[in-house]
């Protein structure tokens, strides 16, 4: 049996991991502070410590045992809340990997895996965006996750194997429907179900790349013993690019009852467009057949319309 730490398992994406990793017969433990996520997530099994990962003092909680490694997924997630507190948000996404950097050293833990995101990038042209290419982030949150970035790369000089995978617009059951600032699809879905109106910030012919909570947990789980993957920034993504109205459709045609779209406003530090090549994911983690986001969102509008009812 292993141990790992998993942060952040009340939330949608470590929920998911942590599942997945007692199921296969290891121990978790997690540390959550519970600001967007929910003990009803947590899988049976694991042990949970509720506290702020930027929060030096909670590292005294954690059970001082070996960890074969550190996924470390919690943090804020949204480039717009980003805005409204810069200081929250760098403390959560920056200051709380060096804080789980320091604890790895000091118990000799030589595997940390770092959810980053697609928003180090910034504005691109509308090309397949590759791991090289020049980071200029245009959120508080693109900024901190960055830093995070580097601040693993550095400690790889101290013996920590560390990889950082740039997770793309990832969506699926169990993503937070009460959060209208964080995650696109469920954000529209969401507005959906309770109004019949979805409101959306921008043009239809923005354009992401989704890949499903299932999909990101499989690349974790592949990229936990892969030599090839240690001290890299790797992309999370299908590859594929989707238009907002694409995913609009997808959404409505799926819902018996009449909906209206608005498209009026817009949100601090949004993108056009943007998605991965995605190269080097399927040259180190191996590929694998990724679920369709037509299917993805078939299964989450019917699981929610099934909790509603």
């Amino acid at each position: 049996m292993s141990r790992y730490l998993v942060t952040g398992a009340a939330g949608f994406i470590a929920s998911s991991l942590a599942e997945r990793l007692i199921k296969d017969g290891n121990e978790v433990i997690t540390i959550d502070n519970l600001s967007t996520g929910d003990t009803n997530n947590l899988p049976k099994g694991i042990k949970f410590i509720e506290g702020d990962l930027g929060d030096a003092s909670i590292y005294n909680e954690i059970p001082n045992d070996r960890y074969d490694a550190v996924f470390h997924i919690a943090g804020q997630s949204s480039g717009e809340i980003s805005f409204d507190d810069p200081i929250y948000d760098i403390r959560t996404n920056a200051e709380s990997t060096l804080l789980l950097l320091k604890f790895c050293i000091k118990n000799k833990c030589k595997r940390i895996i770092f959810a980053s995101t697609m928003s180090v990038y910034g504005v691109k042209s509308e090309h397949p965006v590759k791991e090289d290419e020049d980071c200029y982030p245009q959120s508080f949150y693109g900024v901190a996750k960055l830093a995070s970035e580097h601040y693993l790369r550095i400690y790889q000089q101290y013996g920590i194997e560390t990889t950082s995978l740039r997770l793309f617009n990832v969506y699926g059951t169990g993503q937070n429907m009460e959060n209208l600032k964080q995650g696109m699809v469920s954000i529209f879905l969401a507005q959906m179900l309770k109004d019949g109106h979805i409101h959306i910030k921008g043009s239809p012919d923005r354009f992401r790349d989704f890949i499903h909570v299932d999909d990101v947990v499989e690349s974790f789980v592949r990229c936990l013993k892969n030599e090839n993957s240690f001290g890299k920034s790797i992309n999370i993504a299908t590859g594929k690019q989707t238009k907002v109205s694409e995913v609009i459709q997808m959404l409505t045609s799926n819902f018996e009852d009449k909906v209206t779209v608005e498209y009026e406003g817009g949100t601090p530090g949004d993108i056009h467009g943007i998605y991965a090549d995605v190269t080097s994911m399927n040259k180190i983690l191996g590929p694998w057949n990724k679920i369709e986001l037509n299917e993805g969102i078939y299964k989450m509008v019917n699981s929610y319309i099934n909790l509603i009812n």
